[in-house]
């Protein structure tokens, strides 16, 4: 009998995989630090709007994305924050999600994230724009947010927007 995994659990693996994440953004933020010492990178590198988006992404987004998708299309079926609290992620038999299906769910899953951090390089490249779209911007941000979260709760099987659009489901493991 499957056990879908609720809020708490699928907060509490989340905020174990920030841990992660926050380990590999330090390590990034150190060589950037030493790179910028030594080779005066960082004007280049973040010289504009665009350019800085794009290297975000792929020193982020990017590896971020790539974690979660193939942690959770691997067969453990889960990132490091999920294997510690006895979950997975599975298919609506039962079975381990493919690649594709798991870079889908990563994607839908980070959409709300990424469209922040287009919105705060517009906010510091860009003071000449309407702070009306900006205000839209983060409003749909935390709309996205909120519906996944109300989805979470309010769905019989803990499904968020991303899970439900995917056919995926957390359940409990052990």
């Amino acid at each position: 009998m499957k056990t879908y995994a609720g809020f708490w659990k699928r907060a509490g693996a989340f905020a174990l995989d920030y841990i992660v994440i926050l380990g590999y953004l330090l390590g990034i933020a150190l060589l950037s630090l030493l790179a910028n010492a030594i080779f005066g990178v960082n004007e280049w590198l973040f010289a504009d709007r665009i350019r800085a988006q794009f290297v975000a992404f792929l020193m982020v987004t990017l590896p971020v994305t790539l974690y979660f998708a193939i942690s959770e299309s691997s067969a453990s079926q889960a990132t490091w924050g999920k294997r510690r609290l006895k979950l997975k992620v599975i298919d609506r038999d039962g079975n381990q999600i493919g690649s594709g299906r798991s870079l889908a769910r990563t994607l839908l899953k980070f959409i709300p994230w990424e469209l922040s951090h287009t919105l705060i390089w517009q906010i510091y490249f860009s003071t000449q724009i309407e702070s009306i779209w900006i205000n839209y911007g983060f409003t749909l941000v935390y709309l996205l947010i909120g519906l996944n979260i109300a989805s979470l709760l309010l769905t019989k099987s803990h499904q968020t927007l991303y899970d439900l659009l995917t056919n995926t489901y957390v359940i409990r493991s052990g």
